[in-house]
């Protein structure tokens, strides 16, 4: 941990066995009476697996390949983040109320922790998820980035904490493994990161037709062309650098950062991996979900 950043217990509080950020958690009653409405898309996943990526496609989606509705705002403000709340800086349950229907929703909550009314009106939920390796290394270089996070002490210090669950939004394991249980939900689009980097095309066709609207091919490709890697990257409205310098340092580490499947080969020693692999198999011991390390 950086010697400026606050304490780990300042930042983060157990909340339903799951670390949050306090913040969340002191206005949590604001999250967990949040009226749905019937025609809300829900965008959830555990963290940096693929959330931005999927959020403007989406949102593409909504306006049609409108480019330039895109541009309207910060990718934050156009799908707000529910549960995240900062004071007077982000408030995501007011910027959704205040949104006109049809609502894109973000959130990394678990299923047990998603406002009921979701459920209740059979909102159509797209769940993306990625393998723990890549995700395990993207969140390493975001908790580095974010100014107000304690930073890993090291790359080993980060991935023993997100094998115990001791990150924000707690265990990975029981994310995905929670989330794959309601894969059957025919509300529920159960999608792979690593999927969307093999073949962005059929899987964006897999979006459109999920949300009831034919996949015209001037539309799929505006949408492709878009979201592309490097387009994201270098596209303000998305990349969260609109963001003010005292909450995310991007000279640190970009937020969207390289967006291949496979980056845990740069950063995972033999040993480590070793060790990860066998926690790994405990873990998901049962589970039919399997992800791809690499392509």
């Amino acid at each position: 941990m950086g010697t400026s950043g606050p304490k780990d217990d300042e930042v983060f509080v157990e909340f339903h066995g799951i670390l949050m950020d306090k913040y969340f958690v002191k206005y949590w009653d604001d999250v967990e009476a949040f009226l749905a409405r019937p025609d809300d898309i829900v965008i959830a996943t555990y963290p940096k697996s693929g959330t931005t990526w999927v959020s403007e496609i989406v949102y593409m989606i909504c306006k049609e390949g409108d480019v330039e509705k895109c541009k309207e705002d910060s990718i934050f403000y156009r799908v707000p983040h529910l549960e995240c709340r900062h004071a007077e800086l982000i408030n995501g349950v007011k910027l959704l109320k205040e949104k006109e229907s049809p609502r894109i929703v973000k959130t990394h909550l678990p299923p047990k922790l998603i406002p009921q009314s979701f459920w209740e009106k059979n909102c159509k939920i797209i769940y993306i998820c990625r393998n723990a390796k890549d995700v395990v290394v993207s969140y390493y270089y975001f908790l580095l980035m974010v100014v107000d996070y304690p930073n890993p002490t090291s790359f080993q210090d980060m991935v023993e904490k997100f094998m115990q669950g001791q990150v924000m939004y707690g265990s990975w394991y029981d994310h995905v493994k929670s989330w794959w249980e309601k894969r059957n939900n025919p509300h529920i689009l159960f999608m792979f990161y690593e999927d969307m980097i093999e073949d962005i095309r059929k899987e964006v066709i897999k979006l459109i037709e999920f949300l009831g609207e034919k996949p015209s091919k001037e539309l799929v490709d505006k949408i492709i062309q878009h979201t592309s890697f490097q387009e994201m990257k270098n596209n303000p409205y998305v990349n969260f650098t609109t963001l003010p310098a005292d909450c995310m340092n991007h000279e640190i580490s970009s937020f969207i950062r390289k967006g291949i499947v496979g980056d845990w080969k740069n950063h995972f020693t033999v040993a480590l991996r070793e060790r990860f692999d066998e926690h790994y198999e405990q873990q998901m011991k049962g589970c039919t979900l399997k992800f791809r390390e690499e392509l």
